[in-house]
């Protein structure tokens, strides 16, 4: 069961890592794929009329942008209305949705888990999460207490991850516990490492999009 969550996780994070890192493209480039029905995804960031980022995926590990710079042509700024006008010439249309870091969910929910861009919210790769959160809550870890756990799943955002390597004992070394340890982690030092573990995701994430950009793009 742990390693099932855990590629089930691994697979979310790679997802997820890829929306880090988008292509630069141009407004044409985008239109045109728009119209030629390989865009399936539209996120963008605006003030309700005008947008300076639009981003969008061709596939689930190939996502492009343009930057405020780059929307506007001969017609003048591309606004969310002629977006919407583009779209629907299409016989399917994407998904469009406004990102606005202001609706974030609950500050104990990691992003990444269930925010995915582009409206369609990964409902495995929540359920995977959810029931590592449960395995730890109804069992006891060795290497920390839950309360030092609690904190790692939720603002270490990664935390999930390194539960299911490392208990109750580490993967690599076969089913059953491990060794108990001398000193459990304590939930206050928990909470510390889970900052210093946030700090690292958000570099692993972003090397791993710029990795899957660089191989795809």
């Amino acid at each position: 069961m742990r390693i099932v969550l855990l590629l089930v996780l691994l697979a979310g994070a790679v997802l997820v890592s890829a929306t880090f890192r988008p292509s630069a493209r141009t407004l044409d480039q985008f239109r045109f794929a728009l119209s030629s029905g390989e865009v399936d995804r539209v996120t963008w960031r605006g003030d309700g009329k005008s947008m300076w980022l639009l981003t969008w995926s061709e596939s689930p590990l190939v996502w492009h942008e343009v930057q405020s710079h780059g929307l506007r042509d001969a017609k003048g700024p591309y606004t969310i209305k002629r977006l919407n006008a583009d779209a629907a010439r299409n016989l399917v249309v994407p998904s469009i949705v406004q990102l606005d870091d202001r609706r974030g969910g609950s500050p104990f929910a990691p992003d990444w888990v269930f925010r995915f861009p582009g409206g369609t919210n990964l409902w495995w790769l929540a359920t995977a999460w959810i029931a590592a959160f449960l395995l730890m809550v109804y069992s006891r870890p060795r290497l920390g207490n839950r309360w030092a756990w609690f904190w790692l799943f939720t603002v270490g955002e990664i935390g999930a991850l390194v539960y299911l390597v490392l208990e109750p004992r580490v993967l690599w070394q076969g089913p059953g516990e491990g060794p108990a340890h001398a000193r459990r982690m304590s939930g206050g030092t928990g909470c510390l490492v889970s900052i210093l573990l946030a700090i690292v995701s958000v570099g692993a994430a972003l090397g791993i999009g710029e990795l899957v950009r660089m191989l795809l793009d």
